[in-house]
């Protein structure tokens, strides 16, 4: 593949591990309407069942461990206290494959969202760490769950931020996120500057609250 070339991405099968929550079942809807199989991982197989029958357009259901050995790419869309434990628990089946980590370490209290420290630097570095056979690419952390969610938005205006090492990696997720209506992926550079665009998670929160919005971004210029 030529640097100008972009992967074809149309049949790629998408697993998302904790596929029930509010973002992994945006990020199942989102990509199970452009077409790619969807599979929705979560501990309770019942539980994804449910959600894929919701999601529709063939979306299927399975337990985590299935979910991440039948899928072509994995996005990591579970809840920060769990996510070590998933995905080392899953080393095995991740063994190849792009695993996406979309993960926001955030705390809250009386004065809002802020970051909360990570020993590797980031969540994305953490799983990096625990999955050293897997190709780790960081992405999809400030598209609002609610915009996924909401059938009556046809399209998305936001980029999306996309980190790793591994180039071939980023340029395929970079692809499956223009697979959504009025996003491009945009190449943010290597996994050790994750740490930011995770805490960024954060301000955008706060805009979210003050401004009663479902803010995004956009990088100008390129």
């Amino acid at each position: 593949m030529t640097e100008r070339e972009t992967p074809t991405v149309d049949g790629l099968t998408v697993g998302i591990l904790g596929g029930t929550g509010e973002q992994g079942r945006g990020l199942a809807r989102r990509f199970a309407l452009a077409g790619n199989p969807v599979i929705i991982g979560s501990r309770s197989h019942d539980r994804a069942l449910g959600i894929a029958h919701e999601v529709g357009n063939h979306a299927r259901g399975l337990a985590n461990r299935d979910c991440a050995r039948e899928a072509d790419l994995v996005i990591a869309a579970v809840p920060w206290e769990g996510h070590s434990e998933l995905l080392s628990g899953l080393a095995a089946e991740l063994a190849g494959k792009i695993v996406v980590d979309c993960v926001n370490p955030l705390g809250f209290d009386k004065h809002g969202a802020y970051p909360l420290p990570v020993a590797e630097g980031s969540a994305a570095e953490q799983a990096a760490a625990l999955l050293p056979q897997s190709r780790v690419v960081a992405a999809f952390h400030h598209v609002s769950a609610v915009l996924l969610l909401d059938p009556g938005i046809k399209t998305i205006d936001m980029d999306v931020l996309v980190l790793g090492d591994d180039r071939e990696a980023t340029d395929t997720v970079q692809a499956l996120a223009a697979r959504i209506p009025g996003v491009r992926g945009v190449y943010a550079g290597r996994l050790r500057n994750c740490g930011q665009i995770e805490a960024l998670t954060a301000n955008l929160v706060s805009i979210n609250r003050r401004y009663k919005a479902h803010a995004g971004l956009r990088i100008t210029d390129i």
